[in-house]
């Protein structure tokens, strides 16, 4: 009883260290996940994360003797629930999701747990003795013997993706050394700086966040100039369409300012667009005449009689 005393107040000690230390916590499931799994996805966090697992209930404990310091911390109590672990962070998020996620392991179908993906067998040659063919029958999966073994003549969907794997499926699967799924820590939440929010938000790329923050711009732009209410978004177009209108309610009156005496005087004077148009380019100039051929030397040119 001692030693248990003294393990929960080293952990409740540990757990208040890392919140004090770190701003962004990842919650991760690590249903099927391995001791071995853990021990890696340790060894690459090493230096920008840590992992630390323990029973819900003295998670919860530990944050409820401290969250009257880290108030803050009650938004993420109620996700304390499930077979789940924390991974304290101050690095970059998408860095340290991807060296979580990434440690992946192949693993066999086990009876009765839930399917994360559907398992389809591939049409073929099993290499199995005929022997086994009702086996086979049992599942409804067609064969025929080919050679003295077993060949399944069409692709079969064996397991659905979220229903539990049956006792037969599973034994089939290990007959056949197919090991279906994958197991993995999975990240559910992240809490940074009192915030939580789903990971897929990490997914958002910088250029995704300006396209919404321009076409929000626009909208909030639109809106304030229909009901002409001028906000900062607002504030140009509104100068720009006043300027307009300056603009033409000076070219139907006789009042000019700056900005519209050429274009009066260009109304006044149509004829002034031809004079203020640019020249128009010369044309290039006629390719050089070719050189008149050099007349050909004669005979006697080349010093030479015609019997020397």
């Amino acid at each position: 009883m001692v030693v248990g005393k003294e393990y929960k107040t080293k952990y409740f000690e540990k757990l208040h260290q890392l919140f004090q230390k770190y701003h962004s916590v990842f919650v991760v499931n690590i249903d099927n996940v391995s001791s071995q799994q853990m021990h890696t996805v340790r060894k690459d966090l090493r230096g920008s994360a840590e992992l630390i697992m323990g029973k819900n209930t003295m998670i919860r404990r530990a944050m409820r003797g401290f969250i009257s310091e880290l108030p803050e911390l009650e938004r993420l109590m109620p996700n304390v629930r499930g077979n789940v672990g924390f991974v304290f962070t101050n690095g970059d998020l998408k860095e340290v999701r991807q060296a979580i996620v990434t440690n992946v392991v192949a693993a066999p179908a086990r009876p009765n747990a839930i399917a994360p993906l559907d398992v389809f067998l591939p049409a073929g040659n099993t290499g199995m003795e005929p022997g086994k063919t009702s086996f086979f029958q049992a599942l409804g999966i067609p064969t025929k013997i080919t050679r003295g073994t077993i060949e399944i003549t069409g692709d079969v969907h064996l397991v659905e993706k979220d229903h539990k794997v049956g006792p037969s499926e599973a034994v089939l699967l290990n007959m056949l050394n197919i090991s279906p799924f994958t197991y993995g820590m999975d990240v559910i939440h992240v809490y940074d700086q009192g915030n939580l929010f789903n990971p897929a938000i990490l997914d958002v790329s910088e250029d995704d966040l300006v396209a919404r923050l321009l076409n929000a711009a626009k909208v909030v732009a639109s809106v304030s100039l229909a009901a002409n209410y001028p906000t900062i978004v607002s504030a140009l177009h509104s100068i720009v369409n006043s300027y307009k209108n300056l603009v033409g309610v000076s070219l139907a009156t006789e009042y000019t300012f700056e900005g519209t005496e050429q274009a009066k005087a260009f109304l006044a004077d149509p004829s002034a667009f031809a004079a203020a148009a640019p020249a128009a380019a010369p044309a290039e100039a006629p390719a050089a005449e070719q050189k008149a051929e050099e007349p050909e030397e004669s005979d006697e040119d080349m010093g030479l009689g015609l019997f020397d």
